[in-house]
C-alpha cells in the first residue's frame, strides 16, 4: 500500500514512496549548497567507498527488486538494476533502458526502444528480458509491489519486435504508460532469473559483492554502465534503524551519508559545520482523510467546513517542526499537471460554522484515528483537535497500532491522519480515487469523475490532458476527502567531503538516492 511512503512500515518506512515520495521547486540546505551539490569544487573525483546508513528491514531484507519496499530496498535495487524509465523532478516520466516509446493513434499500444546496455555478465538488455521482468512481476500468485501499476499492459498479447524492441499491448486507451515504465518496482532483470541474494545480475551502475540481510551491502562500480561509469569504487548499504545511531554514525566518521533525518536533528546541525544537511522540499504529503461515504463526511458541507477549520501553517509548525510547507487539498504540489492556479484555502471559522449549521452538525462529535506510526501524526491529530474545538467541532483523538494502522484506517473509521510520497498526480488519482481503486481511503466513488480519467487516458494531446486533470482537481478542491494541509521537507545528512547529492530530488525519484553521481572530494 503505497500510503506508507515507500510503503509505510513501522518508524522505519517513510510514504510513500513512499512514499511517500514526491517533485517540486525543491532547494536543497546545509552549511552551503556548493558542499551539498559539489558545484564549486572543481570536477567530480573517482574512487574510495561511500557507506550509506538507512532504516533496514532486519533479516528478511532481500535483493530482489520486484520486492523493494523500504527505501533501503530501493537504494540498493537503483544500484544494481535499471527500469525502463523513472521519475523526475516534476514526477514525469524520464527514459531509462528505454530510449524512446511511441504510440499508436488510439493510445492503445505502445512500442519501446531499448538502448543498448548490457548487464554485469556482459550479455545486452532484450526485449525478452524486459517481457520476462513483467511477467513475473505480474505473476497472479506473488506480491510484488509493480503488479497493480502494470495492470493495464496485457501481457500476454505485448511480444518482442525484435531484440531491442518491445510492443505492448494495452487492455485500454493509456496516455500515461510512461508512468507505468517508471513505476515503483518495475525493475528489468535477465530473463529466468530467480535468485537474487546470492550474486544478484543487473543493469545497474553497481555490481553485487556481498550482503548480509540486516546489517550491509557492498557493491563496486559496473566500469561498463550504460550512463557512464560511477564515481566511487565502491557503496555500502549500512543497516541503523534509529535516527539517532544513523546521526551518531555520521558525526564519528563512521558513514558519509545518513538517511531520514528529524526536523529537530536538522536544526541542531545546520550551519553547524561537522555534517551538511540536505533538505529535500515538499517530499511528502501530509493530510487528515475524510470517508465520504458515511456520516459526517457523506455531506459535502461538512468536507467543506473541516477544510476551513484547517490552520495549515500552525500544523506545519507544530507537526513538522516548520520543515515544509502549506498545501491546498490537492495532492501533488509542484508536479506535472498540479492546478496551481487555485487560490490557497485559508482558515474561516466563521463559514465553517454557518456550512456545519446548513448541515446539522453544529455540534459534531467525530473519532480522529492516528498513530505513531508517521512522524508528526500524533501532533498533527492533537492540534486539529484544538482547531476544530474553536469551531464548536469535538474531536476525540484515538491512537492506533502502528503495526495495523494502514490496514485498520483503510476501510475503517470516519477520519484519520494520512501521508504519502511522491507519485504522479495521474497514479495518485488511479490507485486512490476512482470507484474500483484498491487503496481508496477517503471512499471517493463517482462514476462521472471515474469517466473523466478514462477521458484523460484516451487524450493524445497533453495541454488537453492537462485540462482534464485540472478539472478532476478543482472537483477535489471543493468537495474532495483529503484534507490534504502540508507538505514535509525530506532530510538526509552528509559527511562535508561528500560532494554530487541532487538537492531537488524528492524521495522515490531518479535522483534520489543517486549514488552513482556522488563522489568524495
Amino acid at each position: 500500500m503505497y500510503d506508507r511512503p515507500l510503503s509505510g512500515l513501522h518508524r522505519r518506512g517513510f510514504l510513500a514512496a513512499t512514499t511517500g515520495a514526491a517533485a517540486l521547486a525543491l532547494t536543497g540546505c546545509g552549511g552551503t549548497d556548493d558542499k551539498a551539490t559539489g558545484s564549486g569544487d572543481g570536477p567530480p573525483k573517482r574512487g574510495g567507498r561511500l557507506r550509506a546508513a538507512f532504516a533496514g528491514g532486519g533479516a528478511s531484507e532481500t535483493l530482489d527488486p520486484h520486492l523493494a519496499n523500504l527505501f533501503a530496498d530501493v537504494a540498493r535495487a537503483k544500484a544494481l538494476f535499471d527500469k525502463l524509465a523513472d521519475y523526475g523532478a516534476d514526477l514525469s516520466a524520464r527514459p531509462r533502458l528505454a530510449e524512446k516509446w511511441e504510440s499508436d493513434k488510439n493510445l492503445a499500444r505502445w512500442r519501446v526502444t531499448l538502448r543498448q546496455a548490457t548487464f554485469h555478465d556482459g550479455k545486452p538488455v532484450t526485449a525478452e528480458d524486459v517481457l520476462y521482468s513483467y511477467r513475473r512481476i505480474a505473476d497472479p500468485e506473488k506480491a510484488f509491489r509493480a503488479k497493480a501499476s502494470l495492470e493495464p499492459i496485457d501481457l500476454d498479447a505485448s511480444r518482442a519486435a525484435d531484440e531491442r524492441t518491445v510492443e505492448f499491448v494495452c487492455k485500454r486507451p493509456t496516455a500515461e504508460f510512461p508512468n507505468i515504465l517508471a513505476a515503483f518496482g518495475a525493475y528489468i532483470v535477465p530473463r529466468h532469473a530467480t535468485g537474487f541474494d546470492d550474486k544478484p545480475i543487473g543493469s545497474g551502475p553497481f555490481r553485487f559483492v556481498s550482503f548480509t540481510p540486516g546489517r550491509s551491502a557492498v557493491f563496486r562500480r559496473y566500469e561498463d554502465y550504460w550512463d557512464g561509469a560511477p564515481h566511487l569504487d565502491e557503496i555500502e548499504f549500512v543497516v541503523a534503524n534509529e535516527e539517532s545511531a544513523r546521526v551518531n554514525a555520521l558525526l564519528a566518521g563512521q558513514v558519509e551519508y545518513a538517511h531520514e533525518l528529524n526536523p529537530t536533528t536538522a536544526r541542531a546541525h545546520e550551519g553547524g559545520g561537522r555534517i551538511e544537511i540536505v533538505r529535500l522540499r515538499n517530499s511528502a504529503m501530509q493530510a487528515f482523510c475524510m470517508k465520504t461515504d458515511r456520516p459526517p463526511f457523506d455531506d459535502k458541507r461538512v468536507r467543506e467546513a473541516f477544510f476551513l477549520i484547517a490552520d495549515r501553517q500552525e500544523l506545519v509548525d507544530g507537526a513538522l517542526s516548520g520543515a515544509g510547507e502549506v498545501g491546498n487539498d490537492l495532492f501533488g504540489k509542484g508536479y506535472e499537471y498540479y492546478a496551481s492556479a487555485l487560490p490557497q484555502r485559508e482558515r474561516d471559522l466563521d463559514h465553517a460554522r454557518a456550512l456545519l449549521k446548513q448541515a446539522g452538525a453544529e455540534k459534531l462529535k467525530v473519532t480522529l484515528d492516528t498513530s505513531a506510526v508517521a512522524a508528526g501524526f500524533t501532533e498533527a491529530a492533537s492540534i486539529f483537535r484544538d482547531q476544530a474545538a474553536e469551531a464548536g467541532v469535538t474531536i476525540d483523538v484515538k491512537t492506533g497500532s502502528k503495526d495495523s494502522y494502514w490496514s485498520d484506517i483503510l476501510d475503517g473509521g470516519t477520519l484519520c491522519c494520512y501521508r504519502s510520497g511522491a507519485m504522479p498526480i495521474e497514479a495518485h488519482i488511479s490507485q486512490r480515487l476512482l470507484t474500483d481503486s484498491t487503496t481508496n481511503a477517503t471512499k471517493w466513488h463517482h462514476k462521472d469523475f471515474d469517466a473523466l480519467y478514462q477521458q484523460a487516458q484516451s487524450t493524445r494531446d497533453k495541454t488537453e490532458r492537462a485540462a482534464v486533470y485540472t478539472r478532476m482537481q478543482r472537483r477535489l478542491y471543493t468537495e474532495g476527502g483529503f484534507l490534504i494541509w502540508g507538505f514535509a521537507d525530506w532530510i538526509i545528512g552528509t559527511a562535508r567531503n561528500v560532494r554530487g547529492v541532487e538537492t531537488k530530488a524528492p524521495a522515490n525519484t531518479l535522483d534520489w538516492a543517486r549514488f552513482d553521481k556522488v563522489w568524495l572530494a
